[in-house]
């Protein structure tokens, strides 16, 4: 049965320095959440960008732990456009293992913590941006290569399919394409004996294909191969808004009406109830690994308790519509 992930982090609340008190009532909030099995957890290089300790005290300590390493992977593409593990430049590969291994190291850390395996996938991404430096599958194979060998305490590994490089479009991240991650994937977990596997997120995809139907076509060829480990669930507009057009910023679904406002600007999100089903309809939801959401909010000056609310709805609307569907009868 697929536990239920909320990226949690990608909807803290916004203050001009680190308020410890602020943060830890968000968390509070987001403990409180019906349903929720765990977090997605961003690593930028430590375990918490601002204090360990403090992360480690307010957590919940049963909740399951999926690592992405995306914000530590921006920053450091913007100090140098050649770092990535799928990079053709060899300095930049090394770079990228060398970050990996400080979340590998990170994700020991948190297990310790809670004394036991609560770190139960690694997401990795297909860095560098292929519109700025050269990228290749056989670079990622190399990576891959060494990395399935490393002790990830459990974890397992996911790489977590970004928009790739379309001609005549500007990319957000421009990784490398899913055809490609599947190919390496497939041909890793064969040759070693691993259980690699590919996640999407719905956001990433709609971007990637300027399309609501791309995301369906990412699902479909990740489960046609046997490889789909994760979903999740990310808006993103074809219109102007506080969230951009075309961009990664984790837009809201398009929500109820509170007071009959649109609390989180989100009415021009292309995600919507229709296309969460869509998606839930061709998959067999049940045997994933993980299901969830994470989502980003405007405008900045929205409470916690806003922000924890905007995580509810979407939780308790994604799990309202795969609850709808027998998973016997997708695919």
């Amino acid at each position: 049965m697929a536990k239920y992930i909320v990226g949690a982090y990608a909807t803290v609340p916004q203050s001009d320095k680190w308020d410890a008190q602020l943060q830890a009532e968000y968390l509070d909030g987001i403990k409180d959440l019906d349903n929720i099995g765990g977090v997605e957890h961003a690593f930028a290089g430590s375990l918490h960008p601002e204090d360990d300790d403090w992360f480690l005290a307010n957590i919940n300590p049963e909740w399951d732990f999926v690592f992405t390493g995306v914000p530590g992977i921006m920053g450091n593409i913007a100090a140098n456009p050649k770092f990535g593990i799928a990079s053709d430049d060899a300095s930049g590969r090394e770079a990228a293992l060398a970050f990996y291994e400080k979340m590998r190291l990170a994700v020991h850390k948190l297990n310790t913590f809670v004394n036991r395996q609560a770190v139960t996938h690694v997401q990795l991404q297909t860095s560098p941006n292929q519109a700025v430096a050269a990228s290749s599958a056989a670079s990622l194979t190399m990576s891959l290569t060494e990395m399935q060998s490393w002790d990830w305490g459990g974890a397992t590994l996911v790489i977590e399919h970004c928009d790739t490089f379309v001609a005549g479009q500007k990319p957000s991240k421009g990784f490398l394409s899913i055809e490609d991650e599947l190919a390496v994937i497939a041909s890793l977990n064969k040759e070693f004996a691993c259980n690699i596997g590919i996640a999407i997120n719905w956001g990433r995809s709609a971007l990637e294909t300027r399309s609501i139907d791309g995301p369906l076509e990412h699902i479909k060829l990740a489960v046609e191969s046997d490889l789909l480990r994760g979903l999740m669930f990310s808006g993103v507009s074809d219109e102007a808004s506080p969230y951009g057009v075309w961009e990664d910023t984790h837009m809201p679904p398009v929500l109820p009406y509170v007071d009959g406002r649109d609390v989180y600007s989100a009415e021009k999100s292309l995600l919507t109830e229709d296309q969460i089903s869509r998606c839930l309809q061709v998959v067999d939801w049940s045997q994933l690994q993980y299901l969830g959401l994470k989502i980003g909010v405007c405008p900045k000056t929205l409470s916690a308790a806003e922000r924890v609310r905007c995580n509810q709805e979407t939780l308790a609307m994604i799990v309202r519509l795969s609850a709808s569907f027998n998973p016997s009868s997708s695919l």
